[in-house]
């Protein structure tokens, strides 16, 4: 017979929701700096490559985002198999993680 206590699932709960929204707030706040640095470094080629100082290979670069997109499909289904194994932490996390990005 399994013994489940309902203040120790409880207090796990609200402890990895909190934690899931600060690292959700965090999370955003350095998304926003690194989309903020990625598109000055993208202007920076653009200006460097129509000046003709740079030559980019903008199709190269593509084609290493595709082939790291396919492996990161087969990473996911094993990290959506780890997740489903602790349902009472990761629920909490996930609901404090999704709260604090949103208001991030």
């Amino acid at each position: 017979m399994i013994d489940v206590d309902p203040a120790t699932l409880a207090l796990e709960f609200v402890g990895s929701a909190v934690l899931g929204g600060v690292l959700g707030f965090a999370t955003k706040q350095v998304a926003k700096l690194v989309a903020v640095l990625i598109g000055v470094q993208l202007m920076a080629f653009r200006y460097l490559e129509s000046q003709e100082i740079v030559i980019v290979d903008w199709n190269r670069l593509s084609a290493g985002l595709i082939e790291t997109q396919a492996q990161t499909q087969t990473q996911a289904n094993h990290w959506f198999e780890s997740v489903l194994s602790m349902l009472s932490v990761g629920a909490g996390f996930t609901s404090g993680f999704l709260i604090g990005f949103h208001r991030g």
